[in-house]
């Protein structure tokens, strides 16, 4: 699907509130409220914005273990690793590097006895062949 400029500048928009009205969008993008809601359709039907969520401050959920999780995958394992990691409850988010390592694993968890289950379990999972957790003490932006 092919992504003009205003549809970058609507999608820019709503990453910082996706909750403003059409309206408010149309103002700012100097367009038609029917051509912010023709843009927010055709986005979503080509699966270019796939969902709307609450983003909560980190100090919001200040009972939630964080933590991020440096993978060297082994050999060829790289799908079979992602495809495991994606089905871990304990992993958030899970992106491809270059560097040092693989893959690099957002882990979240209720307690640090739950977080030592996710490690526990990520660390016996085939193809991977070492790992480096780093907790998340702080973000500051």
């Amino acid at each position: 699907m092919d992504i003009d400029p205003l549809d970058h500048r609507l999608i820019a928009l709503l990453r910082q509130d996706a909750r403003l009205p059409a309206a408010v969008l149309a103002q700012k993008l100097g367009v038609s409220r029917g051509t912010v809601a023709n843009r927010l359709r055709k986005l979503e039907d080509g699966g270019v914005i796939v969902g709307y969520a609450v983003q909560l401050r980190p100090e919001a959920r200040s009972d939630e273990i964080r933590a991020w999780m440096g993978i060297l995958v082994e050999g060829n394992q790289t799908r079979t690793v992602i495809a495991s990691l994606l089905g871990e409850p304990g992993v958030a988010a899970l992106h491809d590097t270059n560097g040092r390592w693989d893959l690099l694993a957002e882990l979240r968890a209720a307690s640090m006895a739950e977080l030592s289950q996710v490690l526990e379990r990520i660390r016996l999972l085939k193809g991977i062949r070492s790992t480096e957790t780093s907790i998340h003490l702080a973000t500051y932006r």
